[in-house]
């Protein structure tokens, strides 16, 4: 088969290629062979492509980048359910490998595709969805008549966070993003409140006016080290915060324990790559039972920035690299 390579292992956008004569891999144990016809985008993709992911890669990940996509089963592994068929329309999410023409994960990972949902727009939905229901339910334990800040609202993540957070009966959600255009975008979603860091105004400010001075019950951070003392401000008595990633950087200077302390703060970290297959199952089910029915009926969805053939990959990693993109980037892979 053809897989997306990068010459010399590790480089720029530039440095991706279409790779031929990479083997097909095999559908072992509960395995199923899916012959991709499109994959999302991910910022973790672009650390793996420059050798610098931060977090131990699992035998599984090999070296083919992508976690997330949409396909066609071909074959199926002989200890899988009869949940799946030859022939049926799927979408899940992997350990890595979907930057390619086929891809073999477990059946747990696996999903039906809804025959509203298209191809482009299924390969930009499990990453971001299963992460926006760990971060909000499973680790921020988010109950219904509370209120969230949800960081980075127009990035995949966020966009799902907020639509997780509005299902699940938030009273308000708080947002960030970095335009006025992506503001209205956060707003369309369920966003209550969307602050352009980029005009001026401080989240903090507008979540402490907004609230009364209460401050927010659950906090879903992407940023990290920039937004880290406003978070303490914006956060309530015994309220939690969730740290998905550290976009701005992992070192919080001069941060005084006692902001936990004084308003009882959860402080939680979560990774989803790095999780076993029987973890990502329970995401996916709930995932299945919560959201599906809900994009299913066209009340929540994804908002694809824009699609690439896949033999314009390196143009796809520019675009994501550039924080220019409101939404998923998605690539179609060629059939043959």
């Amino acid at each position: 088969m053809k897989a997306v390579g990068v010459r010399n292992g590790k480089g720029n956008a530039d440095a991706l290629f279409i790779e031929d004569g990479i083997p097909d891999p095999v559908p072992v144990g509960n395995r199923v062979l899916v012959r991709i016809r499109a994959f999302g985008l991910n910022r973790m993709d672009i650390m793996q492509r420059e050798d610098r992911y931060p977090y131990p890669l699992l035998p599984e990940s090999g070296k083919i980048m992508g976690v997330e996509f949409s396909g066609i089963v071909e074959e199926k592994g002989p200890e899988c359910s009869d949940d799946f068929k030859v022939g049926d329309k799927v979408f899940g999410l992997a350990y890595g490998g979907a930057y390619a023409q086929k891809i073999a994960v477990s059946e747990k990972m696996l999903m039906h595709l809804p025959a509203n949902l298209a191809f482009e727009e299924a390969a930009g939905v499990p990453e971001t969805f299963f992460t926006a229901i760990q971060a909000v339910h499973l680790v921020g334990n988010l109950q219904p008549g509370q209120s969230v800040l949800i960081h980075a609202g127009a990035s995949g993540v966020g966009q799902s966070a907020i639509q997780v957070a509005k299902v699940g009966g938030a009273s308000q959600i708080f947002t960030t993003a970095g335009s006025d255009e992506k503001c209205q975008l956060c707003r369309s979603l369920g966003a209550d409140f969307a602050v352009n860091y980029r005009s001026g105004e401080d989240f903090a400010a507008v979540v402490q006016r907004e609230t009364h001075g209460r401050g927010v019950d659950l906090i879903v951070d992407l940023v990290g080290r920039d937004y880290f003392h406003r978070n303490m401000a914006s956060a309530a008595m015994d309220s939690r915060m969730v740290l998905v990633a550290a976009l701005s950087g992992s070192k919080v200077d001069d941060f005084d324990l006692r902001a936990l302390l004084n308003k009882r703060i959860w402080l939680l970290a979560t990774t989803l790559r790095t999780r076993d297959a029987d973890y990502q199952g329970q995401l996916r089910d709930l995932f299945c039972e919560k959201i599906l029915p809900h994009i299913t009926a066209q009340e929540v969805r994804t908002t694809v920035d824009k699609v690439y053939p896949w033999t314009e990959v390196a143009d796809a990693h520019k675009r994501l690299e550039s924080n220019v993109n409101a939404g998923k980037i998605i690539c179609i892979v060629e059939e043959r």
